[in-house]
């Protein structure tokens, strides 16, 4: 009986931050997988296990969820002053399709460790002990990250004492600083309001900031979609309607954004933009059994990637917290109580986060210069993954 062997690539399956995927070097992917195009996403899409009507990826590395059907393609940066190039694909769980119209913010932490020690970076640019800055290009949305990564006897530092809520165990602490994460065309705000009054079929019209940094977001009150935005998980993704009205939300805000055209297209943008829901602050306990007190937060909130409501927080859905939080009379800013601002700390789901942002207003268009958070990253697993050589 005549069968196809498997073949393998080297691979490295890593957390950054809450998330975690499978990264590859551009050069060690078969050739045809080497260009964007079918091939490509064919061969990610068995790695990760998908398109999977059980929504399980058994047969894959993903792990059934937003935050762990992740892959990243990295290669020596041919961009001046970069080190490396940084390439991420959203693996859709149940469709056939990976959605490279983002980055993750997350994972974005975990690229610099990888890039050190997989020879991207130049030797010469490491210290034998200290912080290693590795100068990112965010290849899908053409923006610059830098990330400053510990270095001990000449080697990447993965253990530390640094905590992050969401993720179980501690680690050694990455700053990542996301640099001009606004629009590339420095429309921060795409339909040029602070908000808008987005009609949403079904639902209503809500009052909504629209904002491109970091990733195109949609915020939206939680009382007026009747939530108090300390949800977690299991009152949002075991609700058909709310995911529906969720999803018509973001495909509408998509079209004021002039990402897509019709609402009809945004089931084949998924990753982008995010949906969020902010309120003031509030008690709540996390999903550890941790409790929140509103007295040391700003403000809360709920985020949904790729259709559910996510486990803690987007790392680019933070960037777009901070900034949109650091512009007066946003609902972020509002619900944070208002105000100039140059950081903001939040609840969500998991626990808490604070990021920092600087967003500025030259020529009366809002921009932003940066934006800073600190997260951690860690090698789970490295060696190959197999797949069957017709995969592709």
């Amino acid at each position: 009986m005549a069968h196809v062997p498997q073949i393998k690539i080297p691979a490295t399956y890593m957390r950054g931050g809450t998330s975690k995927g499978v990264f590859f070097r551009l050069d060690d992917l078969p050739e045809a997988a080497r260009k964007p195009g079918p091939a490509r996403d064919a061969l990610l899409l068995r790695v990760i296990g998908s398109p999977d009507p059980y929504q399980k990826q058994i047969d894959g590395m993903g792990g059934a969820t937003s935050s762990t059907s992740k892959t990243v393609i990295l290669s020596k940066s041919e961009i001046p002053d970069h080190d490396v190039d940084y390439l991420f694909g959203q693996v859709s769980i149940d469709k056939p399709f990976v959605d490279w119209s983002g980055n993750c913010g997350n994972l974005s932490a975990a690229v610099g460790p990888f890039a050190i020690s997989n020879g991207l970076v130049d030797s010469s640019r490491i210290p034998e002990n200290g912080l290693a800055t590795v100068r990112i290009w965010q290849a899908n949305i053409g923006k610059t990250i830098v990330s400053r990564v510990p270095i001990t006897n000449g080697e990447v530092q993965e253990t530390g004492d640094f905590e992050l809520d969401g993720v179980t165990f501690p680690a050694a602490e990455v700053a990542v600083e996301f640099m001009d994460p606004a629009d590339g065309e420095g429309a921060m705000f795409p339909t040029g309001n602070l908000v808008d009054e987005l009609e949403v079929p079904g639902v209503g019209t809500l009052s909504a900031t629209m904002i491109n940094a970091g990733i195109p977001t949609v915020f939206v009150n939680a009382g007026a979609i009747g939530y108090s935005g300390t949800e977690l998980q299991e009152a949002i993704n075991g609700d058909t309607r709310a995911l529906a009205m969720f999803e018509s939300i973001r495909a509408h805000a998509a079209v004021c954004m002039g990402l897509i055209s019709d609402v009809a297209e945004a089931a084949e943008r998924q990753h982008t933009p995010k949906v969020a829901f902010v309120a003031p602050p509030s008690d709540y306990v996390a999903s550890s059994g941790k409790a929140i007190k509103a007295s040391d937060i700003d403000l809360v909130v709920r985020a949904l990637s790729m259709g559910k409501l996510h486990h803690a927080m987007m790392g680019t859905a933070a960037v777009a917290i901070a900034t949109a939080a650091a512009v007066p009379g946003t609902l972020v800013n509002l619900a944070a109580g208002g105000g100039e601002r140059n950081s903001v700390h939040f609840g969500h789901p998991s626990g808490t986060l604070r990021v920092g942002a600087e967003a500025s207003q030259p020529n009366g268009q809002w921009t932003a210069t940066k934006a800073v958070m600190s997260r951690s990253a860690r090698v789970l697993m490295e060696g190959w993954v197999r797949v069957p050589g017709d995969s592709f």
